[in-house]
């Protein structure tokens, strides 16, 4: 009998599924041998499937996609068993008490999917329940636990997007952070290197300037040296002198040392330095001549930019060596070039760029119409231009407001502009065309693109403003 009952409990143990460990339901085999519910196997995959592969949880085996076979044997086997009540729990386990109606005193195996709740048979016949959909009660729960399994998965689907996110974020955070420490390094580099080279260059200064003294000094202290000398020699005649008038002494004695006093009486002409320096070297403008020599520290100089002639409006005035331009009478002989505007009051740079970060300032003092920025090569210069960035147009503008001009037309970016000097910042490799208040050092807009041909700055002192100019600053 022992062994008996050791060989039921093996039987038992075969046909219960590893995951939920109880007996099988729609048993499914893998290719290793295994076998498992097919809601339990599916629902591993759901929930394991991303990160570990499709595995069996047995014995590790992993699959190359989710594959298995239902496996009738088992199937009919555990439906045959559970017939003959032999997979009913044994003697020593309590059975379930069954649920009863409360209201008829029947067992409870019908589900009213109207009202959601178990009923019994009466109840089904009833009033309450006769023209309601009604299943039986093993039904409903096979069929609440499919939606349950089903919800399941899609939460494990939501669990899984969560995690996407979660580790999205999770790099976003890291890259931030290496962001940041790069850019705290430069900018300790940068301004590192400014600092101390301002300090060396202090030092330098001063060691001039006690060199300088140290050098006047010496001269001073030379003379006082041999005032001293000589005032002391006189001294010691005088005293010669003193002792002498004092005394009894001959006539004889007298002339000798009238001779004597006349012999030693041979001093020096001594006259002040006059070396009351200036410091001359140091008393002009320090600051200037320092900022100048600091410039070769800076990565990104401000640029001596000049106008390009040939690309200017008929009736643009260019001057200053080509620095200035200003609206002006208009040129009818002038050739009309391909690069040349032909409407809009505008004007190219010479300079072009294809790669590294550049700055220009422009000096629009008094000025209430102006234009600036960069546009590509091919951009289009005759007849109405849009100033977009998709027609090759990165440009601020001032009428009245400050205002840039957006792929759907301008919006205001300040209500006002009283900076005397406009500052441009172009960034080719990242894409970069940033807008300074070249007093504050302030910036008042960017905008961010992707260039794929070289850029030009241009310039536009507007229309209808007569007589006023912009002019590019040049520092050096």
């Amino acid at each position: 009998m022992a062994m008996a009952g050791e060989n039921e409990e093996e039987l038992k143990k075969e046909l219960t599924c590893a995951i939920c460990l109880d007996y099988y339901k729609c048993p499914v085999i893998l290719k290793c041998g295994h076998n498992f519910c097919q809601a339990c196997i599916t629902t591993h995959w759901d929930e394991n499937g991303e990160s570990y592969g499709y595995q069996c949880p047995q014995c590790r085996t992993v699959f190359p996609k989710r594959i298995f076979t239902k496996n009738y044997l088992v199937q009919s086997l555990v439906a045959k068993l559970d017939d003959l009540n032999f997979l009913a729990p044994s003697e020593s386990t309590p059975l379930e008490e069954k649920a009863v109606c409360r209201e008829h005193g029947k067992e409870l195996k019908f589900f009213c999917q109207v009202d959601q709740r178990p009923v019994c048979v009466v109840c089904r016949e009833s009033k309450s329940h006769r023209f309601h959909a009604v299943t039986p009660l093993a039904e409903a729960v096979e069929d609440m636990k499919m939606t349950l399994q089903m919800q399941l998965r899609d939460l494990n689907y939501k669990k899984h997007l969560y995690q996407k996110v979660k580790g999205a974020e999770e790099r976003t955070k890291s890259n931030l952070r290496l962001r940041k420490q790069r850019l705290k390094e430069k900018i300790e580099a940068d301004v590192g290197s400014l600092v101390r080279f301002l300090l060396d260059e202090r030092d330098s200064i001063l060691d001039s300037l006690d060199a300088e003294e140290v050098s006047v000094m010496s001269v001073v202290n030379d003379n006082l040296t041999a005032v001293e000398e000589a005032s002391a020699s006189v001294q010691k005649t005088m005293e010669g002198i003193y002792s002498h008038l004092g005394a009894d002494v001959r006539t004889e004695s007298l002339a000798k040392l009238s001779d004597d006093l006349l012999s030693r009486s041979r001093f020096p002409t001594l006259e002040p330095t006059n070396c009351q320096t200036e410091f001359t070297d140091f008393t002009g403008p320090f600051q200037l001549i320092i900022w100048k020599k600091m410039m070769h520290l800076l990565h990104t100089m401000p640029q001596n930019l000049t106008l390009d002639p040939d690309t200017a409006h008929p009736n643009l005035l260019i001057s200053d060596f080509d620095t200035k331009v200003e609206e002006g009478c208009g040129r009818s002989n002038e050739p009309d070039l391909p690069s040349r505007f032909t409407r809009f009051y505008g004007v190219l740079a010479t300079a072009q760029y294809s790669s590294g970060q550049h700055y220009w300032e422009v000096d629009v003092k008094d000025k209430g119409v102006w234009y600036l920025g960069v546009t590509n090569e091919c951009s289009n210069r005759k007849g109405f231009i849009s100033l977009t960035p998709s027609a090759g147009y990165w440009s601020i503008c001032l009428q009245d407001r400050l205002y840039a001009n957006g792929e759907h037309g301008r919006f205001t970016i300040a209500d006002y502009w009283n900076s005397p000097r406009v500052g441009v910042y172009l960034d080719y490799d990242r894409g970069r065309v940033s807008f300074y208040d070249a007093v504050t050092m302030k910036r008042v807009f960017m905008f961010e693109t992707h260039f794929t041909e070289p850029v030009t700055p241009f310039f536009s002192p507007g229309k209808n403003d007569p007589y006023s100019r912009i002019q590019i600053c040049h520092y050096y």
